[in-house]
């Protein structure tokens, strides 16, 4: 589903998805009023959303996705003009996948679509690192995120190194096991922390003091 208040852009990501044998678009909008009625009635695996439109932008949209029971398997990356901006940061809180900058190449898109749709979050390292740099301009609120304290220590090892933006098979490398052990410890601590994906991860552990920005 695409969600963009700007007709022409929406018609050209649309054209470029379509093309592809493996990738389907069900529905357009141009607001998140109307992509919320829209990801009822279709159910897509993935909601391509504008952060900012009028009547409901894409963090509010984001939000309400995340909370509707209906809409569990609805998997949210932000399109943005600006990078890393305010809006952004409070989608992945909201619990967006990722985000893409609207200039995207167009194989970079194909690419980070099949990405978004398998699960995996959109979190290059170069992205992580911009997540770090904002928690070190900003004090750590240091809340106690639910589910912490039920992480086993190879777990929460685990999940301070995808917070620094390792992949699973990094994470195995650092912690001397195997990829498979290694998917499973941060799958699990997903599972305790309720975390959609490794972006709300990344979130979670830097929130709630796992991770300190200073300590890579």
């Amino acid at each position: 589903m695409l969600l963009d208040d700007q007709p022409l852009l929406r018609s050209g990501f649309r054209a470029l998805l379509d093309a592809e044998d493996d990738i389907e678009v069900v529905a357009e909008g141009g607001n998140g009023r109307e992509g919320l009625a829209l990801a009822r009635q279709h159910l897509p695996d993935l909601a391509l959303i504008d952060i900012q439109m009028p009547v409901m932008d894409g963090v509010e949209t984001t939000r309400q996705i995340v909370a509707d029971p209906a809409l569990t398997g609805v998997r949210v990356v932000i399109l943005t003009n600006y990078g890393l901006d305010e809006y952004v940061f409070h989608a992945l809180r909201a619990g967006a996948t990722g985000f893409l900058v609207k200039d995207i190449e167009p194989d970079d898109l194909l690419h980070a679509v099949r990405v978004a749709a398998r699960g995996d979050a959109l979190l290059a390292p170069s992205i992580t690192r911009m997540l770090i740099n904002r928690y070190v301009s900003e004090p750590l609120c240091a809340d106690v995120t639910p589910g912490m304290e039920e992480l086993t220590n190879r777990e929460r090892e685990a999940v301070a190194l995808a917070a620094r933006g390792l992949s699973n098979d990094e994470i195995a490398d650092r912690m001397v096991i195997s990829p498979l052990t290694a998917k499973t410890h941060v799958n699990r601590a997903m599972t305790k922390l309720q975390a959609r994906d490794r972006a709300q991860l990344v979130v979670f552990a830097y929130e709630s003091g796992l991770v300190s920005p200073g300590n890579r």
